[in-house]
């Protein structure tokens, strides 16, 4: 069970993998007390057709369906080195965190962003404004990818496409040779991009909560 003060799904919520060494509505209800101590949604973060799906879904728990980042989101997986191109360096500019997390960064929102194994804080500047921005954090041979973010007034002038093959050689620099990566599936112009960088889906999750609460 995770908590971040709200911010992004994953960092709050009960990550259902494995046995949790209880009857499933036990654990359910677990979850739902751990919200409530660290005032957030009670949230399980589900692998789309696993096994304790059936039995969530029969403890009386649905989709969120109105979850931020879409009600279903890919997981994907990809070779670094078909993408590679040039090496991004980490700055931890202000810029960058504007336009990946808003303009009041939280205290939560700096440690969700800024642990997690070796990270990089990747950007393209502009007339010094960050105009593009992606985290990149290498835990063993793994390169996770989160927070691609383009200005609207930049986009679809190839910034992410470069962003990522920088991104992807930095990973290689670190020892990493897989990208992993989430992408919700209503956003297919990310996911097409993903897809011609050479990676392909791995699996699918979802975000339950309780129906009643």
């Amino acid at each position: 069970m995770r908590a971040a003060d709200g911010f992004t799904g994953r960092a709050n919520s009960a990550l259902t993998c494995g046995d949790p060494g209880m009857p499933i509505p036990d654990a359910l209800r677990a979850v739902q007390g751990f919200a409530r101590e660290h005032g957030i949604k009670p949230t399980a973060h589900v692998i789309k057709g696993s096994p304790p799906e059936p039995e969530i879904g029969a403890a009386g728990w649905i989709v969120d369906l109105d979850h931020p980042g879409g009600a279903e989101s890919l997981v994907m997986t990809g070779p670094l080195e078909k993408f590679a191109d040039g090496v991004a360096e980490s700055r931890d500019l202000p810029g960058w965190w504007e336009l990946t997390a808003g303009s009041e960064v939280s205290a939560a929102q700096r440690h969700v962003l800024g642990s997690g194994g070796n990270v990089c804080f990747a950007s393209i500047t502009e007339d010094g404004v960050v105009i593009a921005a992606v985290r990149g954090a290498v835990v063993e041979d793994l390169l996770h990818v989160a927070r691609l973010a383009v200005r609207p007034s930049h986009r679809r002038q190839g910034l992410a496409r470069r962003l990522m093959g920088e991104l992807a050689g930095w990973g290689l620099a670190q020892g990493a040779t897989t990208c992993v990566l989430q992408v919700a599936e209503h956003n297919e112009p990310a996911i097409r991009l993903y897809e011609e960088l050479g990676c392909t889906e791995h699996h699918r999750y979802r975000y339950w909560i309780p129906a009643v609460s």
